[in-house]
This record gives C-alpha cells, sequence and structure tokens, in this order.
C-alpha cells in the first residue's frame, strides 16, 4: 500500500517537526490508498475509524472543514453502502454524501492499518450490551488495539465511544505505553464524546459544544486542533475519565426521564387525560422543567445503551444506582407493554389470532432517519409474530427489516400508491410506532382499528392509546 500525502502538518497548529512517514511502518495491506492534494491543503490527515451514526457525519464534517479524510470501517455492508451513496439509515443525507465519494481527499477503506498514516485518528466505534444488558465493547477493543499497534509518535488520538469511565485510559493511554510512546510528549490523547443526533436538523454538530478531557494539557491542546473547525464551542474537562462520565450522565439524565414521561402517560391514561396536552402545559413553565414524550421505547445506540455503562461496572463494585437501573429496566419493558397492549386489543374481536393481521407503521428507531438499530419496532413484531398473529410494517424510509434473523420486506397500505396489496382495512389493527416526517398517512384514518404510542395520532375508526 502506497500512501502519498502532500501538506501533512496542520499550518501554524501542530509542532513543525511533527511529520507524517511517508513509509508506512506497517505491514502493507493490498490495498493501494491515495490522497492527493485538494481543497484540504494545508490540512492535516485525519483517520475516522468506525462510519456509523456518528463517524460517517464526523468524517464529512472534518472534510468540509478542509482536513483530508481517511474513512475506516471493517463492515463491508456499511462500505457498500456508503459507497452508493445510500447512506440514509446512518443519519446522512444522500446529497451530503454523494459530493465527498468522488473526493481523492476523501477515502474509504476497512484498512484499520490506514490509521498510521494519519495525524489525528477520531475513533467513532459503537459499544453495545447484550440482551441481559451487559456491556460489550469488544469491537472498540479491537479498532482501538489496531489503533495503538500502527501508531507513530506525533500523533492525535480522540476517542468518542460511548462506554465505561477508565475506558481511554485503558484501551489506548496504557496501550500506548507499554509501546514505549509517552502520552502528552510523544503522541497525544483525549476523550470527547460524541453529541450528534441523526435526523434532528437543529441539532447540527456546528452548533453543538463538545465536551473534551485531555490526558494533559498538550494533550487538550492537539485534540482541540481537531474538534474546534467541527463543532461550536469546546468546554474543557480534567480529564478523559470526567469527560467519559459526562457521556454517561447525558444519557442516564433523559433514560430516567423518558422513563418518568411513561409513567405519567400511564397516570394520564388511568385518569382519562392526554399526556402531550399535560406535558406541554409543564413546559410552558420557563424553568425547572424540561419536555419528555411518552412513546413505544427507545433504541439507537444511547439512551437505552449507555445508562447500562454505568450501572454495570458500579453494580460489580456492590455499589446501587437504583434510579438508573429502574429507568433502565422501564425503557427495556416498553416494547413489551405495546405488545401486550395490542394482545388485549387482538382479543376483543373474538377470532383465533393467527387469523388476524397486523400492521406496524414506523419501523426506524426515532423519526427522521432509517436506522432501525435497536428499534421498539423489532420486538413488537417479534412478540406478535410468536403468538402466531401476521405481522406487516410501513416505513417510508425502511425497505426491510431484520426480525429473529429473518428479512421482513415492507409494504404501503395506501392503495393510491400501491394497489396490489393489503389497504387499511384489511388490517385488524394498526400499531402507530412512528411516524415519518413529510409523508402522507392519511390512510390511517381507514383502520379498523389504531394503537397510538405516539399520542399524537387521532385517526382511525376506533383510537386506542397505548
Amino acid at each position: 500500500m502506497t500512501l502519498q500525502f502532500v501538506e501533512t502538518a496542520v499550518a501554524d497548529r501542530v509542532e513543525p517537526s511533527r511529520q507524517v512517514l511517508l513509509e508506512p511502518p506497517w505491514d502493507a495491506p493490498s490495498t493501494e490508498l491515495r490522497v492527493t492534494r485538494g481543497a484540504g491543503s494545508g490540512r492535516a490527515l485525519v483517520a475516522v475509524v468506525g462510519l456509523g451514526s456518528t463517524g460517517l457525519p464526523s468524517a464529512l464534517a472534518l472534510r468540509r472543514a478542509g482536513f483530508k479524510v481517511l474513512a475506516i470501517d471493517t463492515s463491508s455492508s456499511r462500505l457498500s453502502e456508503i459507497r452508493s451513496g445510500r447512506a440514509e439509515r446512518l443519519g446522512v443525507a444522500r446529497h451530503d454524501l454523494q459530493p465527498h465519494l468522488e473526493d481523492t481527499d476523501f477515502v474509504i477503506t476497512d484498512e484499520l492499518a490506514g490509521a498510521g498514516a494519519a495525524d489525528m485518528v477520531l475513533i467513532c466505534v459503537p459499544s453495545d450490551v447484550d440482551a441481559q444488558g451487559r456491556p460489550n465493547a469488544e469491537a472498540l477493543r479491537r479498532a482501538c488495539a489496531a489503533v495503538v499497534r500502527n501508531a507513530r509518535v506525533g500523533q492525535t488520538f480522540v476517542l468518542t465511544s460511548t462506554t465505561y469511565v477508565g475506558s481511554t485510559r485503558e484501551l489506548l493511554v496504557q496501550p500506548l505505553g507499554e509501546r514505549g510512546l509517552c502520552v502528552g510528549e510523544d503522541v497525544f490523547v483525549a476523550f470527547s464524546p460524541e453529541r450528534v443526533d441523526p435526523g434532528a436538523s437543529d441539532h447540527e454538530p456546528l452548533s453543538t459544544t463538545r465536551v473534551v478531557g485531555g490526558v494533559t494539557e498538550t494533550c487538550f491542546r492537539h485534540a482541540s486542533v481537531l474538534l474546534r473547525p467541527i463543532c461550536q464551542d469546546l468546554h474543557r474537562v480534567s480529564s478523559p475519565a470526567a469527560a467519559e462520565m459526562v457521556r454517561l450522565y447525558e444519557s442516564t439524565f433523559r433514560a430516567v426521564n423518558i422513563a418518568l414521561a411513561f409513567e405519567m402517560a400511564d397516570a394520564c391514561r388511568a385518569g382519562a387525560l392526554d399526556p402531550i396536552e399535560v406535558t406541554e402545559a409543564a413546559a410552558s413553565k420557563p424553568f425547572g422543567f424540561m419536555a419528555h414524550y411518552p412513546s413505544a421505547g427507545v433504541g439507537g445506540r444511547g439512551v437505552g445503551v449507555d445508562p447500562h455503562h454505568l450501572t454495570a461496572p458500579l453494580r460489580e463494585r456492590g455499589l446501587q444506582v437504583t434510579l438508573a437501573e429502574n429507568a433502565t429496566r422501564i425503557l427495556a419493558d416498553r416494547p413489551h407493554r405495546v405488545a401486550t397492549r395490542a394482545h388485549e386489543l387482538l382479543l376483543r374481536s373474538g377470532r383465533q389470532l393467527r387469523e388476524l393481521r397486523v400492521l406496524v407503521v414506523g419501523a426506524a428507531y426515532k423519526p427522521g432517519v432509517a436506522d432501525c438499530t435497536n428499534a421498539p419496532s423489532v420486538e413488537i413484531i417479534s412478540r406478535l409474530l410468536d403468538e402466531g398473529v401476521h405481522v406487516d410494517f410501513h416505513d417510508p424510509l425502511v425497505n426491510v427489516l431484520q426480525v429473529d434473523g429473518e428479512e421482513i420486506y415492507g409494504v404501503d397500505p395506501d392503495p393510491r400508491r400501491d394497489a396490489s396489496g393489503f389497504g387499511p382495512e384489511d388490517y385488524e389493527l394498526a400499531i402507530v410506532v412512528g411516524l415519518q416526517p413529510g409523508y402522507d398517512y392519511g390512510w390511517l384514518s381507514r383502520c379498523p382499528q389504531v394503537l397510538d404510542c405516539t399520542y399524537r395520532e387521532r385517526a382511525g375508526r376506533r383510537h386506542f392509546l397505548l
């Protein structure tokens, strides 16, 4: 592999003695990567490791800021999705991505070793939890190990992946030290939690403050060179561990308040009240209240996942985090609640469940994206299928959904667009999990029964709330 980098140093912002090695210090993979002079002339090369809902938008933002970008992901399906310009699932619009696919200073590869030639490395590999809520950071560990293995003097490493407190030190600082690289002198390490909100145009990264915790003062300065061009401002904290805790606090705060919103919705239903009306009235208070709304559940890799990286290590140390643990249980149970409520409504028909057909409206984990990672719709469909119910789904942004290892293809129940399939009247129940903005759902009014998990869609011949 030959790597040709022109104008490698960040002009006037990185020590001039820190030069990119033109001869790679690793075993050369078979792929040839070539980054040439372009709009990023005079800027550093940044390797972005992990091209999910955080990494890909970050890579595009860095390129727009003038950096040369080496975008790395080991998933062949994800790279195929990106190279074809179909990355809506990751919260990136086609028109934002397309121009970069022909840019010689924006290179996409599966070669983790390529990070060794970069001036700066942004690590965005997600961590997850298993079915029991136990954190699983194996993918992140492998990525960090590869980055460390190919590290060289002068590089800056910024970890953004949400995981347990102490991960930056364990996955980067200590292994780099074992390789003989002194952090703060030879290489520079910081943690800056991601603050990307896919599908929310009013939460653009450029208008968002980023928290940064460097191992040393020099580490913070080097991390700032990478992050300042792609965010509104930097908020410095004393250490990577403090920055890691910031992210867990943010996600746990949301988890607790969403769990409270679920319970308040149940309380409102018991009193025949509209929970949206009550929430928005409470939000009119200009202080001391932040609106959170009930739904069919949470998905993605944020609120439903991140708090486990806080609670699991503390629980292992014998420390109680009752509020956070209860909140995660309430969130995890929500799709089950939806399926149970649907079961109750279906039984009213007096027919066998295997004779009934249900339409789940909304497959993505949130409006405005096509990402179905940990989406509540998947568990809802799975539970209904287990009971023998025929289940279809409709989402204008999602063509196919993986449920229990099987592919389910979406349908269009609007006969004005598709007269070949089942229409709204053919479903015993429509479960509204989420609505994509900008699409017409007028056909919902013709459904015999609608279970509205958004608490906003007053449609259907008979309308029910969760």
